[in-house]
């Protein structure tokens, strides 16, 4: 029987079915669990909740004595999940400096989601779609606020969070480009647990595989390429996980001209779904630095995700290439004046005219005051001529821009 009670009546040996309010508002990444440490309970009981849900045929019942008789739910009383309605369009746009502030947490608290989650996997415990949700959830909303704001910080990745923070990118990734497509509220959730999902085969592949700073060998390489194969395989034992999830974890490294794996697909043998997390997850990881590269400036990762013909499906990628700009958030570009700066913020609908923070100056070989220029709105007349690299340029102080556009 499910009861809500007071924090004065939870007690060791109950099961904790639903903890009220967002999962980044309390330390449990579990939405439902066995409680059975003290610790747990005193932090419970030291939280902001008034009540709680329980299920007493999971575990203990609240003691008679110190409770007031509690009221029963209904039998046909169904617990409302964390399965809000999402958006399948982008409703409410706010500044990029203005989410990155709540980007910033929830990347962090995803993160750290995603690794206990995945890190449950590798040791053999049973994987619990209901879980992840709440993530996707927290994901959607500021995608929905702001996508480059979230998108743009997932680059910056921590050697040991790498395969964790890529699939939080993945998801954000996945559900900017559902909102582009025009999908319903429900694929567009779907999309974003696929996203979230994909790479959770990588669970069964030795960490010093996965984790080496090196060129992986022939036959190391041959084990990364069991991971698609192991997360289909960990994902259809899974109550309540959707074709879309199992679809994108087996055929995300598949290509349109039939020289992916693991089956060699083609054109239209490969889904929708697959199709979208093929460009997603390419887009994420040359943009995101590694021990043994450095990531590719997000510009130019475009232009060359455009010309490697057939790899992406071509409708999928144009889609992508609008929901993420074509000078993305992150983007270093030249200025027709001269200038050169990195966009800080875009404006919805209109991809030619991002904000952008400039900082040196081609003319003078030399760096110039900060300055916001909103091409959208100024009466400058400058424009942005072409993406700019700034490894070849050699360009100086390029991370105290970007951190000083994290901040303005």
């Amino acid at each position: 029987m499910l009861k809500r009670i007071g924090l004065d009546q939870l007690r060791l040996g109950m099961y904790v079915q639903e903890i009220p309010g967002s999962w980044m508002n309390h330390p449990f990444w579990r939405g439902s669990f066995k409680l059975d440490k003290q610790d747990d309970l005193k932090t419970l009981r030291n939280s902001n909740i008034d009540q709680i849900l329980i299920d007493t045929s999971k575990g203990h019942d609240i003691l008679v004595e110190k409770a007031t008789p509690p009221t029963p739910m209904p039998a046909n009383h169904t617990v409302e999940k964390l399965k809000p309605p999402i958006p399948a369009k982008i409703a409410i746009h706010v500044a990029a400096a203005q989410e990155r502030v709540v980007a910033t947490r929830i990347l962090s608290a995803s993160t750290q989601t995603v690794m206990a989650m995945f890190n449950e996997v590798r040791m053999g415990k049973a994987f619990d779609v209901q879980q992840a949700l709440p993530v996707v959830q927290e994901i959607t909303a500021s995608v929905s606020r702001n996508a480059g704001a979230l998108i743009s910080l997932a680059r910056l990745k921590a050697t040991d969070d790498y395969t964790y923070m890529h699939s939080v990118a993945v998801c954000a990734l996945m559900v900017s480009l559902a909102h582009q497509l025009g999908l319903s509220a429900d694929e567009t959730r779907q999309a974003g647990l696929a996203g979230l999902l994909h790479d959770i085969g990588k669970m069964a592949i030795p960490a010093d595989i996965l984790n080496k700073p090196g060129k992986l060998t022939d036959d190391e390489f041959t084990s990364i390429k069991t991971h698609s194969q192991a997360g289909h395989d960990m994902l259809c034992s899974v109550d309540g996980i959707g074709d879309a999830a199992l679809d994108v974890a087996l055929h995300h490294h598949e290509k349109i001209d039939g020289s992916g794996y693991p089956f060699n697909l083609k054109g239209a043998q490969i889904s929708l779904m697959a199709k979208m997390g093929a460009v997603c997850d390419v887009y994420d990881a040359i943009t995101s630095a590694r021990p043994y590269k450095p990531g590719w400036e997000p510009g130019h990762s475009i232009k060359r995700m455009a010309n490697n013909q057939g790899h992406f499906d071509d409708r999928v990628l144009e889609a992508f290439i609008k929901s993420v700009g074509i000078f993305p958030t992150g983007a270093c570009v030249q200025m027709q004046s001269g200038k050169v700066g990195i966009v800080v913020d875009q404006h919805p609908g209109s991809l030619l005219t991002p904000k952008v923070k400039v900082f040196f100056s081609t003319l003078t070989s030399a760096t110039i005051p900060l300055e916001l220029i909103d091409l959208a709105t100024t009466r400058s007349g400058d424009k942005i001529i072409s993406h700019a690299d700034p490894v070849k340029m050699n360009l100086p102080g390029l991370e105290a821009v970007w951190a000083s556009a994290q901040l303005n």
